[in-house]
């Protein structure tokens, strides 16, 4: 159908019948008596859906259409809403109106015009809030308790997602709960809680550790288990997962570059509690299925080890207080975000290269940095660079295609091609007969 049929949002009106808007879902709540959704169709409007029918219809409707989704929506009543009720328990928005969806004079699609869909798509990067209009992780922490009870928006970004925890509610229903942690470059770590099914699948579906998000309009608590401030996802909130926005962009590169030194990984867990053995391609599939972070042990060959490439590629400056990279002899961290501008500079040095870790599934290239790199090398960066560039070749060939026994850490990541990264813990060579041993005991397993 011709694009003039169809109706802006922001044209919409109660006098309008046999009504058609094209729109992207950029929000959805939980089945409660009925499911509502959020359709935006340009970047200044968009409008909230109430769907009423039968179980089965509304069902069939909540399964069919998630965030992100472009859709058809021909008939639905233009209907005055009750600001009051609205305000309380559905995110604000520009129309004074919303669009009601009922079984048998309504109907939904999904759009299958390509223009439209290339046009809407976008969209879902757009903040429904004033992109100035948000709080950073440091002044919710300083304003102590002023906030309490308050819907604020919150730009961060995703420090790690936990697991989603299943339990009863009190009037017997089955009810959930995840934990989010988000950071930013003035708090390291804040809970975000999310009690709403769908809320929990687009995090788990579009989030992953180093994201930035925009939550507009999240709840904020004084959690006295934790001791300090929450945020909550609730029937008013909508996360724009990876907002269009100058603020976005800079919290970007100080996210990457906090996973690309570790630094969002201190707390590894002890050595002595990993004890799974597992090939390449087990772990590989272990990162897949879970956003949680895997720890194990894989018994492989060192295919891959530029030691002799330049300097610069094996040994790294980077901000004591933020960790961006830094070009060494710097008096200055680049990083608009550090939480450190202003105060007397300083940085630290260490390897920081990569390695690929090869057994009969495959192959899994692997961060190696100090103070890992220096036990395995035996040498301090102090020492390496001091090394001929035969010194170094040798020290390579030393490793190169040994068996060895690595501990390995993989996270979710969004700046490499796999969507995971690899972190050695620790690596050291074996002899033939551990790596037999441990080799008989995968193949067993298989």
């Amino acid at each position: 159908m011709a694009a003039m049929n169809y109706n802006w949002i922001s044209d919409l009106n109660p006098k309008l019948s046999n009504t058609m808007v094209i729109g992207i879902i950029i929000g959805k709540t939980d089945i409660k008596h009925s499911p509502a959704r959020k359709v935006k169709d340009s970047p200044d409007f968009f409008i909230n859906v109430l769907v009423l029918g039968s179980d089965s219809f509304i069902n069939t409707m909540s399964n069919s259409y998630n965030i992100g989704d472009v859709v058809t929506i021909e008939n639905a009543l233009v209907a005055i809403k009750d600001s009051e009720k609205e305000e309380r328990f559905c995110p604000t928005t520009p129309s004074p109106y919303r669009l009601i969806l009922s079984e048998f004079h309504s109907q939904v699609h999904h759009c299958v015009d390509m223009h439209t869909k290339d046009r809407l798509l976008p969209l879902i990067h757009i903040p429904v809030k004033d992109s100035k209009d948000f709080y950073n992780l440091g002044d919710i922490q300083a304003s102590g308790n002023n906030l309490e009870g308050s819907f604020i928006n919150i730009l961060a970004a995703v420090k790690g997602i936990g697991e989603m925890k299943l339990f009863q509610k009190s009037d017997g229903c089955p009810g959930q709960r995840m934990e989010v942690k988000l950071f930013d470059g003035f708090v390291s770590s804040f809970s975000l809680l999310c009690w709403d099914r769908e809320a929990i699948k687009q995090v788990q579906t579009s989030v992953c550790k180093g994201t930035v998000i925009f939550i507009a309009d999240a709840k904020i608590t004084f959690d006295s288990f934790r001791n300090g401030m929450t945020a909550t996802v609730n029937s008013k909130t909508i996360i724009t997962v990876s907002p269009d926005m100058q603020e976005a962009d800079l919290l970007y590169r100080y996210a990457a570059e906090m996973l690309e030194s570790g630094a969002l990984e201190q707390d590894d867990m002890p050595l002595e509690s990993i004890s799974a053995v597992y090939t390449v391609a087990q772990l590989k599939g272990k990162i897949q299925e879970s956003p949680e972070t895997v720890y194990g042990i894989t018994i492989s060959f060192i295919t891959g080890f530029d030691l002799d490439s330049s300097v610069s590629k094996v040994i790294k400056t980077r901000c004591t207080n933020c960790k961006f990279q830094v070009t060494e002899g710097m008096q200055y961290c680049s990083n608009q975000l550090c939480p450190g501008k202003g105060q007397v500079f300083s940085s630290t040095t260490g390897f920081d290269l990569l390695m690929d870790l090869s057994d009969r599934t495959g192959t899994l290239q692997c961060n190696l940095r100090s103070p890992v790199a220096d036990a395995m090398l035996g040498c301090t960066t102090e020492q390496f660079t001091c090394l001929t560039e035969n010194d170094r070749s040798a020290l390579k060939w030393k490793f190169l295609l040994e068996t060895c026994k690595a501990y390995v850490k993989m996270f979710r990541s969004t700046r490499t091609k796999s969507g995971f990264r690899a972190v050695i813990l620790s690596c050291s060579l074996v002899d033939t007969d551990e790596a037999t041993q441990h080799t008989s005991a995968l193949l067993n397993e298989d």
